[in-house]
């Protein structure tokens, strides 16, 4: 099955593009990525802080049963733009992977169609093929397919 999430990454390069088109409004794509409640609901983390707005901060969560935490990533949020962009900060903590920089652009295609573009640098082309040796593209061709459903039930 073909993955819609498209990822690119040139060799030797410390960074990747994410594309996706969607079945969906380009204000639905944008609070999905900026409203705490959608964000829990299509990626299964718990927003522990989300401040939409230039220079606010957010922080992700998830616990195992047991109530250990087994992921937390944090960041600040720049050039946020409404249904457009934003740009943010993104730690993974106790992962040893540095800070990496992340922009998003939301582009509308129709009035029932948009268009998201990630563009991601990393501190070394080696954190950057570590990542891609992890599930990451299966990953986030899941969780954008889990919003788009969760976004199309809501629409």
């Amino acid at each position: 099955m073909e993955l819609k999430t498209k990822v690119h990454a040139e060799d030797g390069k410390q960074e990747l593009t994410i594309e996706r088109e969607f079945d969906l409004p380009v204000s639905l794509v944008f609070k999905a990525h900026t409203e705490p409640d959608l964000i829990e609901q299509w990626m299964g983390n718990k927003v522990l802080k989300f401040e939409a707005k230039n220079h606010g901060g957010w922080i992700y969560e998830i616990k195992n049963p047991d109530g250990i935490v087994v992921f937390r990533a944090n960041g600040v949020l720049h050039d946020f733009v409404e249904n457009e962009r934003f740009t943010r900060t993104f730690e993974m903590e106790n992962t040893g992977f540095a800070v990496q920089l992340e922009f998003f652009e939301f582009q509308k295609v129709s009035e029932s169609k948009s268009k998201l573009k990630m563009h991601i640098i990393y501190k070394s082309v080696e954190q950057r093929d570590q990542v891609l040796k992890m599930p990451f593209i299966q990953g986030i061709n899941m969780a954008h397919t889990k919003m788009e459903q969760l976004l199309k039930d809501k629409d």
